[in-house]
């Protein structure tokens, strides 16, 4: 037996509302400076790492076919996000121009916490608005992308990523021994041209030109100006800067979780550019509790590319025998990327343990790690 709530009260679906904490920690810091502006960044990565640890895994699998009446409440919490994330940023951005108390070491300090905010959780959110159905939802989805400069996210993500993960067309499939430093450059300066060519491909296949009004980077475009054109007017060129440095900083988190998430995992090459399909195994997860309510069960990621469009609170777990396992939650795990030694340590083992369970007949893994295999076909 349990006392664990139905998943259609809100008691069930409040610690995934944890983000909002993040809010009134970013108003502190604004208004007192100082030492709390460590608070933001801390309550995101420790304080959710140590709730990890006394929480320990969650592992129960609610009904996939549960009805979507039933996560109202679960919902609420991405609907509701865009118009929280709007208003922290350009009150941030009138705040720190238009008073002195903060110096610039504070203000910095203070916009590298608001990217914490948009990053950790704007774009995890707009991630899963990307997902759904309903126009209103995928529109959400590219005004939070917009907040931080990064549209063409959601072209590489469905179009890209999802079909092709595990292969050599997806730059954010994480190589081998690949350090984050190296990963996150390339990412950064092959993202939208790859984003730009599946767009291209696209319209082609369907007969039209580049330049036609179904081609999403007219909206990108509209939104991302629309945006800064908002923070020069509140901000001036210092607001835009400092918008600029807290967009940087929740590219970083996106790129950091990218990272994480299928790291030396590849797909299995058939010959003439055909791969295996996606399997639960091309996926690292992490069952952790806390973590997963911050990130709305983005830890569940093996069942996220099976099921892509299944929304966060019905998304599975796997065990260990059909999944690979992260010894931590990605807001640890992320914290161990950015020092290459120490990840390559704790990750390389699992990675050469996770080759020999699933492809015990490869014995040539260079053309995987260098991603020298062929693209797939059509991409």
């Amino acid at each position: 037996m349990t006392d664990t709530p139905p998943i259609s009260r809100l008691r069930a679906a409040l610690p995934f509302w944890m983000s909002l904490g993040m809010i009134p920690l970013a108003i502190l810091g604004a208004v007192q400076g100082g030492w709390t502006l460590a608070l933001l960044p801390l309550y995101g990565w420790v304080s959710v790492t140590l709730l990890d640890a006394l929480l320990g895994r969650n592992e129960r699998n609610p009904d996939p076919e549960t009805p979507e009446a039933d996560l109202f409440w679960h919902r609420l919490i991405t609907l509701v996000w865009f118009p929280i994330q709007l208003a922290t940023i350009l009150g941030m951005v009138w705040w720190v121009t238009h008073t002195d108390h903060l110096s610039a070491g504070e203000t910095v300090a203070l916009f590298f916490g608001v990217g914490v905010i948009s990053g950790t959780v704007g774009i995890v959110y707009a991630h899963e608005l990307l997902h759904q159905r309903t126009r209103l939802e995928r529109w959400l989805g590219d005004l939070l992308l917009a907040t931080v400069l990064y549209s063409h996210f959601r072209t590489e993500h469905l179009l890209v990523h999802h079909p092709h993960v595990g292969t050599p067309r997806d730059g954010v499939t994480a190589r081998y021994n690949e350090g984050f430093h190296r990963y996150f450059w390339r990412v950064l300066t092959t993202g939208l041209p790859s984003a730009w060519r599946a767009e291209r491909l696209k319209l082609a296949r369907a007969g039209r030109p580049v330049w036609h009004a179904t081609n999403p980077f007219w909206r990108y475009a509209a939104l991302q100006l629309g945006m800064v054109a908002l923070v020069l007017w509140i901000g001036g060129l210092a607001g835009l800067a400092l918008f600029a440095f807290q967009a940087f900083v929740a590219i970083w988190q996106l790129e950091l979780t990218n990272y994480v998430e299928h790291y030396g995992l590849t797909r299995r090459h058939l010959g003439e550019g055909k791969y295996e399909h996606v399997q639960p195994h091309h996926s690292w997860n992490a069952a952790h509790t806390a973590s997963n309510w911050l990130l709305i069960n983005l830890q569940r990621h093996s069942d996220h590319h099976t099921k892509p469009q299944r929304r966060f609170p019905l998304l599975q777990t796997y065990p260990e025998g059909e999944a690979p396992q992260l010894p931590l939650g990605y807001p640890a795990m992320t914290a161990l990327a950015m020092i290459p030694p120490l990840w390559r340590r704790r990750m390389n083992p699992r990675v050469r343990a996770w080759r020999r369970r699933y492809y015990p007949d490869i014995t040539d893994w260079t053309p995987y790690r260098k991603a020298s295999l062929p693209w797939p076909a059509g991409s």
